[in-house]
Formats: structure tokens, C-alpha cells, sequence
């Protein structure tokens, strides 16, 4: 499969039905807990009356982040690697802090999990390289007005992924700040607007895993917004 990927542009062409099917199942598993992870913080969120950051989901991001990626890398979808390989690095990150919190962090699990972290990083930027090159390449073999429409879709799709990052670079740089792990308000302004635009961008690629999952996180944005600005709640903190 990663032979195919290096050398055939676009969509990855498996041998068999039941290689699709994994490769499918492999996906919708992987946005289950990717995206399932915002309705185990809304369950949380309901039960205490305000916005709070369970620790299941950190847990949940950095599993469903890398089997996203791994999913992406497999279906060459550029769009849906591009702020995982970031991601990884915030989860882990968050994950740090909360094991140190709790006394549980020794040198030897932070450094396993740094190197792992770090590593899972460079082979998504590897094949987010690779795909952007693939990608005008499509882009340049289409009629000009086409051609136009596909670059517009894409740069709404990027601009979601930098808002995605962008929003966790805040609440990394907030929790690094405090020495634990804290989501700041605006961290849901900015969720919601990102996941409107990356549903769009999906659905115009026709990436369905990739849109029922943003779509799905809307709902929950909003509700998180509702606590943090109508009911004056505290940033969430796990």
C-alpha cells in the first residue's frame, strides 16, 4: 500500500474489495473516537453545567488523531492529514502535563512518548509534502474555470485546518503557560467556525468521513459557547 501511495496519484488503489473495506472501516472506527471524543466532553460538560475538559478526551484525540492520519495517508487526502501531524504533538503535550499532575509521569515515559509524538509528526509532514505536490498536480491538468473552483474549495479547506491548529496552539500555549491542561474560551469561537468551513471543503471533495464528523462537532461547539459565554464559565480545565 505505501509503495502505491508514493508512486500512483490520486486515491489509493487497492487490490481487493476487502482492502477498501478495511481501509473504510479503519476510517469511520477512527472518526468514531476522533470526533466521538467532543460528545464525551458534552456528556461531561451536561452532567456538571459547564464546560470541562474530561481526560478520556485527550486520550481519545491522540488515538483518533493517529488513526486518522493513518486513514488520510491511505485514502491521499490532504485535507484530512495536513493538521493531524500538529495535533499528535498538542495531544501528547496535553497528556504530559496531565500525567505530571498527577505524579504518574516518570523520564522514561516522557521520553517514550516525545520520540513517539515527534516521530508520528514527521511522517505525516512527510506525506503532507507529498500529497500537496500530487495535489497541483491534479489541479493543473484541469480546464482553467474548474481548475479555479478546485483552489478556491482547497484554500477554504486550509484555512479550517490552520484555524483547527490554530485553535490548539492557544490552548497549548495556555496550558504551557499554567502547567496544566486548560482550554481557553475562545478555543470554541474558533472550533466552530474552523469546523464550518472544513465541512464544506469535505463535503465539495465528497470526504464523508471527514464531513459527518465536522458536522457532527457543531452542535457541540455551540454548546460549549453557551456555557463559556452566556453562563460567565471558567475556562475548561481537566
Amino acid at each position: 500500500m505505501i509503495r502505491l501511495i508514493l508512486q500512483v496519484p490520486g486515491h489509493l488503489s487497492v487490490g481487493d474489495d476487502y482492502s477498501q473495506i478495511a481501509v473504510t472501516a479503519l476510517g469511520v472506527t477512527a472518526a468514531s473516537i476522533f470526533y466521538g471524543r467532543f460528545i464525551v466532553q458534552w456528556v461531561a460538560s451536561e452532567y456538571q453545567k459547564k464546560s470541562v475538559m474530561p481526560t478520556l478526551f485527550w486520550y481519545m484525540s491522540a488515538v483518533g488523531s493517529v488513526m486518522l492520519l493513518t486513514f488520510g495517508i491511505l485514502d491521499q487526502s490532504l485535507l484530512g492529514i495536513i493538521g493531524q501531524n500538529i495535533n499528535v504533538v498538542i495531544y501528547g503535550r496535553n497528556i504530559v502535563h496531565i500525567w505530571r499532575e498527577r505524579g504518574t509521569l516518570t523520564p522514561m515515559t516522557s521520553a517514550i512518548l516525545h520520540l513517539t509524538m515527534f516521530t508520528i509528526a514527521a511522517v505525516g509532514l512527510f506525506f503532507v509534502v507529498r500529497f500537496a505536490y500530487l495535489e497541483w498536480g491534479t489541479q493543473n491538468e484541469k480546464g482553467s474555470a474548474e481548475s479555479k473552483i478546485g483552489w478556491a474549495w482547497l484554500a477554504v479547506g486550509l484555512l479550517g485546518q490552520a484555524l483547527f491548529a490554530l485553535r490548539f496552539i492557544l490552548q497549548l500555549i495556555t496550558t504551557e503557560k499554567h502547567k496544566r491542561s486548560i482550554v481557553p474560551n475562545i478555543f470554541w469561537i474558533i472550533s466552530l467556525i474552523a469546523a464550518l468551513l472544513q465541512c464544506s471543503a469535505f463535503v465539495q471533495r465528497e470526504k464523508w468521513i471527514f464531513a459527518i464528523g465536522m458536522a457532527i462537532t457543531v452542535l457541540i461547539y455551540s454548546r460549549n459557547i453557551w456555557f463559556v459565554y452566556w453562563k460567565k464559565e471558567a475556562p475548561a480545565q481537566t
